[in-house]
């Protein structure tokens, strides 16, 4: 768990939490122990037992969290996913915190398994973008992996992604690529177009990467026939309004990438319970 991740666990259960649980405190004994049982309500993919695992530890170390199945498992409804033993407090006091990162997390890897799936026969890869939930960048990403998809760059400082605003400041594609390449020479650049003119520029630039954006069906293929042909050969992705319902179709133009940031800002939590099974 990086430290990152840590922090947002502590955060969590300190919103919830406040000076303590009301309920939880008044009803149960302080050495009370039980187990409880963590059940898929549906299929899905699951990630984020370990997040679970630690927002358990964090309220007391002494609690015992046993998976069942692996992140990145495919599980069906019914099926049990991890088994929780320890203090009744703190079981029952961290559950609705572990349970909103283990379905919002495994809702995406969920989410991301079916969209890959749309993808399936073509060389077209998965990307997610920086469309993600404050705080929440680095786990929701590992669940897009989780799901089968591939990672676009974390944040700002990994790659160069120079979009229309960038474009509009510096004056040109050109002026922008040059910049970038003579401040950072490391980091590769891709370059975001909107038409074929655009793309000509970004090409003759010689960018890592091409992204089409918000382009019609025949304008990609346009674009994409170009930019293959081109000596310099970039990576192409598509970007823009991708759906369910579009991606095979646009799989079939031969793009590298599809990035679509539904996979992380729009994913539905899958259902997960937790059942208390015993006390002792």
């Amino acid at each position: 768990m990086d430290e990152t991740s840590a922090q947002l666990i502590r955060a969590a259960l300190a919103e919830d939490l406040g000076p303590g649980d009301v309920t939880t405190d008044s009803t149960i004994p302080e050495d009370q122990r039980s187990e409880a049982v963590l059940v898929a309500r549906e299929d899905g993919v699951v990630a984020g037992l370990d997040v679970a695992a630690a927002v358990f530890a964090e309220l007391s170390s002494g609690v015992e969290f046993v998976a069942q199945v692996v992140d990145g498992a495919r599980v069906h409804r019914g099926e049990h996913l991890a088994t929780v033993r320890g203090s009744t407090r703190a079981i029952v006091s961290a559950e609705r915190v572990a349970l909103n990162f283990l379905q919002h997390l495994s809702g995406v890897a969920t989410m991301t398994a079916a969209m890959v799936a749309r993808l399936e026969g073509s060389k077209t890869r998965l990307l997610d973008t920086r469309k993600t939930a404050p705080g929440m960048r680095y786990l929701e990403k590992q669940a897009v992996a989780l799901g089968g998809g591939d990672n676009h760059r974390m944040g700002l400082w990994d790659m160069a992604l120079i979009k229309d605003n960038h474009i509009a400041a510096a004056g040109s594609i050109a002026v922008a690529v040059g910049l970038v390449r003579g401040a950072r020479p490391d980091v590769a650049i891709e370059v975001e177009v909107t038409n074929r003119a655009e793309l000509e520029e970004a090409l003759s630039s010689g960018v890592d990467r091409v992204m089409l954006d918000n382009m019609s069906l025949q304008e990609m293929g346009s674009c994409i026939s170009a930019a293959r042909e081109h000596p310099s050969a970039p990576e192409i992705e598509i970007s823009g309004g991708v759906t369910e319902e579009s991606l095979p179709g646009l799989a079939a133009l031969g793009a590298d990438f599809i990035s679509m940031g539904a996979i992380t800002h729009s994913a539905p939590a899958l259902d997960i319970s937790l059942e208390l099974e015993a006390a002792a």
